[in-house]
Parts: C-alpha cells; structure tokens; sequence
C-alpha cells in the first residue's frame, strides 16, 4: 500500500499537490483535515514557548506570501526550533524547488500515517 501511495503520489499533477497541501494546518497549528494526526505529529512544536510559536507563525506568514501555499514538513519528532530552522532555510528556495521539496514532504506525512493505520 505504502509503495502504491508513492507510485500515485509520483504520477499527479502539481495542482493536486497544491491540493492536498491545502488539507494540512500551519505548522505550530491545529486543524486541516486529518486534525488528530495532525496534533500527534506536531505535539512537541505545540509544546514550544509561546514566543516560539509566534515566530514560527509569521515565518508561515512569509512563506505563504513568497510560495502561495501551506509551509509543509513532516513535524513527527521534531521540535519547533527544528522546524524555525528549516522554514528558513526553504524559504530561501526558488518556488519550483520548493514545490518539489513540500511535496517530497507531504509523501512523507502519507507514509507515517499510513504505517500508523497498518499498525493500528
């Protein structure tokens, strides 16, 4: 299943990935579509100072305004600070790279939840 997921994820157009990124909850927030996985995955970022978080949300401000679309990464484990540094790094990408690397992120958020569904 999980290789199947990655063979179709492989094969749809950029406007679905635009799609499916528009499901996901700003990093450092609730919500999107699948909310309780979405809070399992960011439970350390949610655990961050409250002056953390604020930076975190105006660095998805600036993100959204350059890219037009949701910061994606795949938050399982990671800490806000983990996160601030990356959303710095990648706002620096041109938007056809950033595409390719929200997308490689987005498949593996498919993974994670699809592993956890099979576990389950």
């Amino acid at each position: 299943m999980i290789e199947a997921a990655d063979d179709v994820w492989a094969k749809v157009s950029h406007a679905d990935w635009l799609e499916a990124f528009a499901a996901h909850p700003r990093i450092g927030a609730s919500g999107g579509r699948s909310p309780a996985s979405s809070g399992r995955e960011q439970k350390r970022i949610m655990s961050a100072k409250e002056e953390t978080l604020a930076v975190l949300a105006e660095g998805n401000r600036l993100y959204e305004q350059r890219f037009g679309h949701v910061f994606l990464i795949s938050a399982a484990g990671r800490s806000a600070q983990d996160v601030l540094a990356a959303l710095r790094l990648r706002i620096e990408n041109d938007p056809a790279t950033e595409l390719d690397v929200a997308a490689e992120e987005q498949r593996k958020i498919t993974q994670l939840r699809l592993k956890s569904m099979l576990s389950s």
